[in-house]
């Protein structure tokens, strides 16, 4: 069962960036193994720098350059290092997405516990800080593994981003609470962004829905979260969604394919708009999180 929202938390923005590349996604999981990952080109290090290069450019309304969350995905880390020390030097913060990409439903307890420990070690040693928040791939937490949250408390995570509280065909927590609230165990859970309409939740943090929804839609949308959380809004995107030049999986269903694809070409330029348009902060620096660590 799930507890009651964590109290009295002021509203504050969040830009996160899950670092993973194309072939890495749910969506392509069947046609492509990670036993064949190196067979791809990699385009990672060509597009986080451009999400780099906006979020210094972008000065919005804390008239000053953003910073933002990373949420690295270890595979990423171990074959582009120089990468993630640069993200971090910057004053980004640096969090961990798993070494793997695997939906949490397909790894046993051991297998998980694997993961986020060579993933947070790894980062750590890139760093040379501690590694304080955590993302599952795909927003895979569930009521099924009620040990995930003590992995990751055993592991020494202080936080979780890993729900997105809207029904999805291959992720979502849907009866779980919109704002941040603690597990059983401590461990702070911080939801991605939802909003409220006619007593329906509808999603409105990034990925497929900030490209099919019109840039005014998805703006508003965020307003209205913030107006409704008692709660940070946390925004998240992929370094491939500001790709359209990437290479098509052919083998994949037109559902996937279509899902992926659509208005790559569009994100960039949005991404640049929306912060410029709001107040975003990395996730360390959110009031719950503070408040919380102490």
């Amino acid at each position: 069962m799930l507890p009651a929202p964590f109290p009295e938390i002021s509203t504050d923005y969040a830009i996160t960036i899950d670092v993973e590349d194309y072939f890495h996604v749910a969506a392509f999981e069947t046609v492509i193994s990670p036993d064949r990952w190196d067979q791809y080109p990699c385009h990672i290090e060509a597009n986080v720098q451009r999400i780099i290069q906006s979020l210094d450019a972008a000065v919005g309304k804390a008239g000053k350059a953003t910073k933002a969350t990373f949420f690295v995905l270890g595979w990423v880390a171990e074959r582009y290092p120089s990468l993630i020390r640069e993200i971090a030097a910057l004053g980004h913060e640096i969090a961990s997405h798993g070494y793997h990409h695997q939906r949490l439903n397909h790894l046993s307890q051991h297998e998980f516990r694997q993961d986020i420990t060579r993933s947070k070690a790894l980062l750590e040693d890139l760093t040379g800080a501690p590694v304080a928040g955590y993302r599952a791939p795909s927003f895979s937490i569930d009521e099924n593994r009620p040990w995930i949250q003590d992995e990751l408390r055993e592991a020494g995570y202080r936080y979780s981003s890993s729900i997105n509280p809207v029904p999805h065909d291959l992720y979502g927590y849907r009866h779980a609470p919109r704002t941040p609230f603690l597990w059983d165990n401590g461990l702070l859970e911080i939801p991605v962004a939802t909003a409220e309409v006619f007593n329906r939740r509808i999603p409105c943090a990034g990925g497929g829905y900030f490209r099919l929804y019109p840039y005014a839609l998805s703006k508003r949308l965020l307003q209205k979260a913030a107006r409704q959380l008692a709660g940070p809004v946390v925004f998240y995107v992929h370094p491939w969604e500001i790709a359209p030049e990437q290479p098509r999986i052919q083998a994949a269903s037109a559902k996937s394919r279509f899902r992926h694809y659509l208005n790559l070409h569009r994100t960039l330029p949005r991404l640049e708009r929306l912060l410029g348009d709001f107040h975003w902060g990395k996730m360390s620096d959110l009031p719950v999180v503070i408040h919380h660590s102490k």
